[in-house]
């Protein structure tokens, strides 16, 4: 982990810095509020999707934090029947308005992978019940 101390993060008592981790965890959060996203995906690390729990804030959220800029990337399943335009633009708004507003650093990029569209759970029980081929 490592943390980068700027030059408007210096006071006269001391210096505060921001861990690129809680970059990550504001940037997830503000990604699950976004009405039409069903979960976050490890798409980075292969790793596999996770619907809306709260477990891991920073699933499916790369930063690269300079000493003024942040640039963000996320991966997003959203759910079936949202325009995926509008469900990206309005992450990405919200991701750089949060960012913005918490750490002061200028957000010069979010990027949205979407990397799966997802039912809802309640058209999905069908889908998860057995089939009898056999009886």
């Amino acid at each position: 982990m490592s943390t980068l101390p700027t030059e408007f993060e210096r006071t006269e008592i001391g210096e505060i810095q921001i861990a690129p981790e809680v970059i990550e965890v504001i940037a997830g959060l503000a990604t699950v509020e976004v009405k039409g996203v069903a979960g976050m995906s490890g798409g980075f690390a292969g790793g596999i999707a996770e619907l809306l729990g709260r477990k891991n804030l920073s699933k499916g959220v790369k930063v690269e934090v300079g000493q003024r800029e942040a640039a963000v990337d996320v991966s997003v399943i959203v759910e079936y029947g949202n325009r995926l335009p509008e469900v990206a633009s309005e992450i990405q708004r919200n991701v750089k308005r949060s960012i913005e507003t918490m750490t002061g650093l200028n957000v010069v990029e979010v990027n949205v992978h979407i990397h799966d569209v997802i039912f809802k759970a309640t058209e999905r029980v069908e889908e998860l019940e057995p089939a009898h081929r056999v009886k």
